[in-house]
């Protein structure tokens, strides 16, 4: 069984990277009834609300057979699996893939992968469409069109295009190439899902999208591809263990949720960079962007008071960004917080061959390892932005599992319910989304009501100045 993933925020704390830099502990611990108080809530609410992905790690037993059925049905009978989503419908599929699969998993034989090559159609440009119909053959795929409301402009215009395209080139057994994930009881997708006896799985009432991945969103493309995901649920319900506790120094999702609550509100480190230190965690910095913007960057409290709260994420890859955004991190704004992944043993080891014995500054790597040149390299950066009283925090796995995944996704879920709770805002609405939404669909000419009225209200704009127009 993996180990537990570890949380080290010394280089978050002044006493370590200096005054006025970092955060001082009794700046903590002056949070520590609120943070409490926050762990208390979440708690207390667990199932309830929004908070149903809270139970997932533990409510799911025939659901995951079920999967587990209909993975091994796909795997047998599709030579690839396309998910058509966007949002946290595409996010976690990608970052889960991308961490527990071969890095190249689409471009090994099909004897090696053991199962479809999968590909997460998470956008609406012409081109990506044309070229995914280029690398497969709709003969041979499986659709999963994911949406909860079934009202999706994008996935469901995926929908439209594929759902032809399987008439014309299957004929009567379309339907038995598309799985639907949606509502259990309202939305188009499940009247679509009944009325053509596609195979169905259903997103509890109870989880938003981004909240999604531990549900049948993310579980069935997972086992479509030979990931555990018992696993995967088991590391989550590990990290819900550690969760238990309401003392800020003994919960890490709590005293995460406490740390960038200081720095966006004492600090002004209105900007969170996580950079992983492995390519399999690449798009678990995707996954996080999502939950922390969308959760948190909010412009009320509860109780309707203005506050525009929220804390900018953004990702980088190391080592490949030191070459490309450390400068920033360095020497910009004093803005930022760092959130490392670490890999504590990495899947394989790569060793360095000796060679160049003419240039010392290349030769001396010669017998080394990726791995050890990897991990210097990190521990590099971290000592630049501590020597520039930056502050800076690593989460470390062990190994790269499903087990530690499903601890990651779980910490980060916690921490940003805990995060919510402490700012006094709805954590699970996105109002800001349905206004985009809604202004979409008004220039697209829907007719029903709210977007005629959107319309008219569109038109009320300024007329633009052609003098800032170049």
């Amino acid at each position: 069984m993996s180990k537990n993933i570890v949380l080290d925020v010394n280089h978050m704390m002044s006493d370590i990277i200096g005054y006025p830099y970092g955060i001082d502990a009794s700046q903590v611990d002056a949070l520590s009834d609120a943070a409490a108080q926050a762990q208390r809530n979440v708690q207390k609410n667990r199932g309830t609300g929004w908070l149903g992905w809270m139970e997932l790690p533990y409510n799911q037993e025939d659901v995951v057979a079920h999967i587990e059925r209909t993975a091994q049905r796909v795997r047998e009978q599709f030579d690839a699996f396309v998910v058509l989503g966007i949002g946290g419908s595409a996010l976690g599929p990608i970052a889960v893939q991308q961490a527990l699969n071969h890095l190249r998993y689409n471009e090994l034989p099909a004897q090696k992968r053991g199962g479809p090559r999968l590909y997460v159609e998470d956008n609406i440009d012409p081109e990506r469409m044309a070229s995914l119909l280029d690398v497969i053959d709709v003969k041979k795929t499986c659709f999963n069109v994911i949406t909860k409301s079934g009202a999706t402009a994008e996935t469901m215009s995926q929908y439209l295009i594929i759902s032809e395209l399987l008439k014309r080139e299957v004929g009567q057994d379309w339907a038995k190439h598309i799985i639907a994930t949606t509502d259990c009881e309202k939305g188009n997708l499940i009247k679509l899902a009944k009325e053509n006896g596609f195979d169905l799985f259903f997103i509890p009432g109870s989880v938003g999208g981004r909240f999604s991945e531990l549900s049948p969103v993310g579980l069935l493309p997972a086992a479509v591809c030979g990931i555990d995901i018992r696993a995967m649920l088991a590391g989550a319900a590990a990290m819900d263990e550690r969760c238990k506790t309401s003392d800020v120094w003994q919960n890490p999702a709590l005293l995460e949720a406490t740390l960038q609550y200081i720095a966006m509100q004492e600090m002004d480190a209105n900007v969170q960079v996580v950079m992983p230190y492995a390519d399999s965690l690449k798009y678990m910095a995707d996954w996080f962007c999502q939950l922390w913007a969308e959760s948190l960057g909010k412009n009320v409290t509860r109780k309707g008071m203005a506050v525009n709260v929220g804390q900018t994420p953004t990702k980088a890859l190391g080592v490949t960004d030191q070459h490309s955004q450390l400068q920033l991190y360095t020497e910009g704004p004093y803005d930022k917080v760092i959130t490392f992944l670490k890999v504590g043993q990495f899947r394989t080891e790569f060793e360095i061959s000796h060679g160049c014995e003419a240039f010392p500054d290349v030769a001396f790597l010669g017998g080394k390892t990726l791995n050890a040149l990897i991990d210097a390299e990190r521990r590099g950066t971290e000592y630049a932005l501590y020597r520039a009283g930056r502050m800076s925090q690593t989460i470390t796995l062990p190994q790269v599992d499903a087990h530690t995944i499903g601890q990651l996704l779980f910490f980060f879920e916690m921490s940003t319910a805990y995060a919510g709770e402490l700012l006094d805002i709805d954590a699970f609405n996105q109002p800001g989304v349905e206004e985009s939404k809604i202004a979409s669909y008004a220039v697209l000419g829907n007719q029903s009501e709210k977007y005629l009225k959107k319309a008219e209200e569109m038109k009320g704009r300024p007329e633009g100045n052609p003098a800032y127009t170049l």
